[in-house]
C-alpha cells in the first residue's frame, strides 16, 4: 500500500508521487546539449526525488551514465579541501555501488592520486576515460560545502569544462538550497571569501523547482482515492492548496496526517474541516520541516525581511536588503515572486506563533472560561481580558521582543491564540506596506437546532507610530473593507500607541464604540 511521504526521497513503489521529471521539463534538453546548470529550491520540495528519477531514466536509456550523489557528507571537512574531495569521491563510489553500476560504467578503483585541490578533477577525468558512455553528474546538496572547499570544487568543475572538455563529464548539475549564481551565502554571505563573484560562471541556466499547482494537488490526492476509494472533496483539496500554496512537503504532510494519524475511516470523504484540523495538528506538533524554518527566525537577515511583513511597514533602507530577500526567498519562507509575502498561510501562522511563544507562556487565563454554553467565544470578555493583560504585561513583553516593530501585534496574536487554540482557528493577513494586521477568528459551535455552525469574528490591528497621525480614520476604513470582504456586520479595531509621548498604558487602554464609513457599528480598543 502506498502512502503520502514526508521523509526523504519518494519511491514510486511506496509513495504517492507526481512524475518527478515533469517538474524539471527543461532539464533533459540541457543535458542533451552537454551543458552545466543549476537546480535550486527550498528544502523539502522534492529536489532529490526529481534528480534521482532523472539520473535513473538517463542511465536506463542507454545513452548516458548518470548519477545523483550527495555532497552532504563532505560538510565536516569545512575549509580542508583535500578531505572534502576525498569525501565527495567516496560519496560518488557509494552511490554507484548502490545503483549497481556495471564495470564498464563504474568509476576507477581506486581513484587516482593527486594533490589536494586537483583530486576531484583528476578522478572525474579518469572516470570519463574509462566509462563507455557520456557521464552526467548531479551534485546534490552542493551548498553543504563551505569556503575553500566549495571554491575548489566549483573551480575544478569550471576548469575541466573549459580546458579538457572532451575528457570531462558531459553534463554537470549542481543542486542546492540556494541559487549558485554567486554562492555568497556559502561563505556566510561574504563574497570576498570566494575570491570571485561567480566561481561557476559556466552554467547556462538556473532552474528553480516550483511548488505544486492546484491541478497537481488534485492529481496527487487522486492517487489515494484510486488506491483506497476514499475521496478528498473539492472543498478539501481547495483548502489544502490554500493552506500550503502547493509547497510539496506541506501538501503531503496534511494528507498523511489525515489518512494515517487522524485515521478518518476510508468510507468517509476527507473534508475541508479535516484539512483545518490536520493543519492545526501539524503546527502544534512543530514537525521537523516547520521547526527548521522556525529556527531561522532568529537570524538577523531573516528578521530584516520578516519583521516589516508582520508590522505592515516598508523595509528600512539597508544595503543588505536585496541579499537578505534572496536568502529568505531561497529558504522558502517567502514567495518566489512579488510582492514580498510569506510563502503560504501555514508558514504565516507558524511565524507568529513561534515569535509569540514567550507571551503565551505567561498567560494564565483559562481558555474554557471564555466559551459560552453552545461553544461560541465570548468576544467581549476575551477583549476585556486582553486589555487587562496588556495593562499589566504588554509593554514589558513588547519592549523585550526581538521583533520590536511588530511586538504589539505579536503580543495580541499570541493572546488570542492561547484562548482560541484547540477549539477554533485564526486566519491572519499581514504583509509589507499594509500598516495593519487583519485577523479572522473561526469558532465552530452547535446551533440551536443542533446543526454545526461557525462563529466568525474580525479584528484589525493598527499601530500609532512616532511622527504619524492618529490611524483611527484609516483603520475604520480598512476595517470596513475587511468586514465587507468577510461579509460581517461588525468587528473590532485595535490601535496600539507606541509613541514616546503616549499616555501611560493603564490610562490609554480603553474601549469605545465607533462607526465605520459605511455605517457599521464596531468596537475600538486603544492600547
Amino acid at each position: 500500500m502506498r502512502y503520502f511521504n514526508t521523509a526523504g526521497p519518494c519511491i514510486p513503489e511506496r509513495h504517492y508521487m507526481l512524475p518527478a521529471q515533469e517538474r524539471l521539463p527543461q532539464a533533459r534538453e540541457i543535458v542533451d546539449e552537454g551543458q552545466y546548470f543549476v537546480v535550486h529550491a527550498p528544502r523539502q520540495t522534492g529536489k532529490t526525488t526529481a534528480l534521482a528519477a532523472m539520473a535513473q531514466d538517463l542511465t536506463a536509456s542507454g545513452q548516458y551514465a548518470a548519477l545523483r550523489f550527495s555532497c552532504e557528507s563532505a560538510e565536516p571537512a569545512g575549509e580542508d579541501v583535500g578531505w572534502a574531495e576525498e569525501l565527495i569521491l567516496e560519496a560518488i563510489r557509494r552511490s554507484t555501488e548502490a545503483a549497481w553500476y556495471p564495470d564498464e560504467l563504474a568509476p576507477p578503483a581506486p581513484w587516482p592520486d593527486a594533490v589536494p585541490g586537483a583530486r576531484l578533477a583528476r578522478g572525474l577525468t579518469e572516470w570519463v576515460r574509462s566509462c563507455s558512455r557520456p557521464l552526467v553528474l548531479f551534485f546534490d546538496e552542493i551548498d553543504a560545502l563551505r569556503g575553500e572547499s566549495l571554491r575548489s570544487v566549483l573551480r575544478q568543475l569550471r576548469d575541466g569544462y573549459t580546458a579538457v572538455r572532451e575528457q570531462f563529464p558531459h553534463s554537470v548539475v549542481l543542486c542546492g538550497l540556494r541559487d549558485v549564481r554567486d554562492y555568497k551565502a556559502a561563505s556566510g554571505g561574504d563574497p570576498s571569501r570566494l575570491g570571485t563573484s561567480s566561481p561557476f560562471n559556466i552554467k547556462v541556466a538556473s532552474l528553480r523547482l516550483g511548488d505544486f499547482t492546484e491541478p497537481e494537488v488534485v492529481e496527487l490526492y487522486g492517487q489515494h482515492t484510486t488506491q483506497t476509494g476514499q475521496e478528498f472533496t473539492p472543498d478539501a483539496v481547495q483548502r489544502a492548496f490554500w493552506c500550503t500554496r502547493g509547497q510539496p512537503w506541506l501538501v503531503n504532510a496534511l494528507a498523511y496526517e489525515i489518512t494515517r494519524r487522524m485515521r478518518i475511516p476510508q468510507s468517509e470523504p476527507v473534508t475541508a474541516e479535516h484539512v483545518d484540523e490536520a493543519k492545526e495538528r501539524l503546527i502544534l506538533a512543530r514537525a521537523t520541516h516547520l521547526d527548521s524554518l522556525a529556527a531561522r527566525l532568529g537570524e538577523d537577515r531573516v528578521r530584516r525581511v520578516i519583521e516589516p511583513l508582520i508590522a505592515g511597514e516598508l523595509p528600512q533602507e539597508a544595503s543588505t536588503y536585496d541579499d537578505d530577500l534572496a536568502y529568505v526567498r531561497d529558504l522558502g519562507l517567502i514567495a518566489a515572486d512579488s510582492p514580498v509575502r510569506v510563502a503560504n498561510p501555514i508558514y504565516k501562522e507558524v511565524i507568529v506563533r513561534v515569535l509569540g511563544v514567550r507571551t503565551e507562556s505567561v498567560i494564565t487565563a483559562i481558555p474554557s472560561s471564555f466559551r459560552l454554553p453552545d461553544g461560541r467565544i465570548d468576544m467581549d470578555k476575551l477583549l476585556r481580558s486582553f486589555a487587562e493583560f496588556w495593562r499589566e504585561n504588554g509593554e514589558i513583553l513588547a519592549t523585550s521582543s526581538t521583533y520590536p516593530e511588530a511586538a504589539a501585534q505579536l503580543v495580541m496574536m499570541a493572546y488570542l491564540h492561547r484562548i482560541v487554540n484547540g477549539a477554533g482557528f485564526i486566519d491572519r493577513e499581514y504583509g509589507v506596506g499594509r500598516r495593519r494586521v487583519d485577523l479572522l477568528i473561526r469558532q465552530p459551535y452547535a446551533a440551536a437546532d443542533g446543526s454545526r455552525a461557525v462563529q466568525r469574528e474580525a479584528l484589525e490591528l493598527k499601530v500609532w507610530r512616532q511622527g504619524r497621525a492618529d490611524p483611527l480614520v484609516e483603520g475604520l476604513a480598512q476595517l470596513d473593507d475587511y468586514l465587507d470582504r468577510m461579509e460581517l456586520a461588525t468587528g473590532t479595531l485595535v490601535v496600539f500607541d507606541t509613541r514616546p509621548q503616549a499616555a501611560p498604558v493603564h490610562e490609554r487602554t480603553v474601549f469605545s464604540h465607533q462607526t465605520t464609513p459605511s455605517g457599521r457599528a464596531v468596537t475600538l480598543l486603544r492600547a
